[in-house]
């Protein structure tokens, strides 16, 4: 019997909504739901095992070394030298996979998470970062921690460089609420980053690096215009918004309805909108809804506040002995 002062730990990543239109690859915020769940516990059998995946149609592998929560784990269990501990491990993935709102982000940020909780947190939040990043790099292959980040550490998260993971949260407006939507459809990230421009303009580099600093301002200032001034995308939403029937007309009833503004959620098909007021922000949900569903698509709206918290423990076991 293993005498260890947790036994089993189940823990929440929630969805992120990733660029934040014009902060590609480098800005991005949680929202409450949905998100994955997992569930770590000691075993006798040394080694790390995946025994159970539900939600996910068969698609994933229980093999640890290729699966996205278990290449976290296993890279924070070498990093700390303990790669003999037994550990066994669930997953419950309750979002859509190439949904634009960080599913492999979140496996990952709840692999490591999960693991560093049970064995008695080693390491803080920020510690665990490129352990998620290197289990969310195994299913796409980018290195960019804009969904990671605050699926991680929550709230609106800044990425200075993604190379060096260096990382800054903001301060979320008290009243600035999300309406996330997620039509029917699934959009690759790797189709979404090739059909993205390899040149810039630098009219356009100048405008987006602009409209920027202005949205990180908006939201240090707590500066609504600012904010809806400021959320726009010249670069990869021109391009990207082919991949999403209605895109634009879904745009026009978010704006009309209220909100800030509006754009793509990471690599789509999801679409978000900032809005000021949870009010605004289910009349905004219910506009951009009525917009796919006429298509007819089927859809699933999220309105949240910014998720200050990112990951954490929804139920711990204590051992016996």
């Amino acid at each position: 019997m293993l005498k260890e002062a947790i036994q089993e730990v189940r823990v929440f990543a929630p969805a992120t909504v990733a660029n934040v239109a014009c902060g590609y690859d480098v800005l991005g915020f949680a929202i409450d739901s949905p998100g994955d769940e997992i569930v770590v516990r000691h075993c006798e059998k040394p080694g790390l095992h995946i025994t159970a995946i539900s939600g996910d149609e068969g698609k994933l592998p229980k093999n640890p070394e290729k699966n996205t929560a278990g290449v976290a784990a296993l890279d924070l269990l070498r990093h700390l030298g303990m790669t003999d501990r037994g550990i066994e491990m669930e997953i419950h993935k309750k979002m859509p996979f190439g949904s634009g709102l960080g599913s492999s982000a979140a496996s990952a940020v709840a692999g490591a998470y999960a693991v560093n909780k049970l064995i008695g947190e080693p390491l803080s939040k920020k510690q665990l970062l490129p352990f998620a990043m290197a289990g969310e790099a195994s299913a796409d292959g980018a290195w960019h921690a804009d969904n990671v980040g605050p699926c991680l550490l929550g709230g609106i998260v800044f990425i200075r460089s993604n190379d060096e993971l260096d990382v800054a949260q903001l301060p979320a407006p008290k009243n600035l609420w999300a309406a996330v939507v997620h039509p029917d459809i699934e959009v690759l990230t790797k189709v979404a980053r090739e059909i993205l421009p390899k040149d810039i303009p630098l009219q356009n580099a100048t405008q987006q690096i602009g409209n920027l600093g202005g949205l990180l301002c908006g939201i240090i200032q707590e500066d609504y215009g600012l904010i809806s001034r400021s959320i726009h995308d010249v670069i990869a939403e021109p391009r990207r918004q082919k991949l999403i029937p209605e895109f634009y007309k879904a745009k026009r009833a978010a704006l009309a309805a209220g909100a800030l503004g509006f754009s793509i959620s990471g690599a789509g098909p999801s679409v978000f909108a900032l809005c000021e007021g949870e009010e605004t922000a289910i009349k905004v949900g219910e506009a951009i809804a009525k917009v796919f569903s006429a298509i007819p698509l089927g859809n699933q709206v999220y309105v949240s506040r910014i998720n200050p918290h990112g990951v954490h423990v929804v139920e711990e076991k204590k051992a016996k002995g």
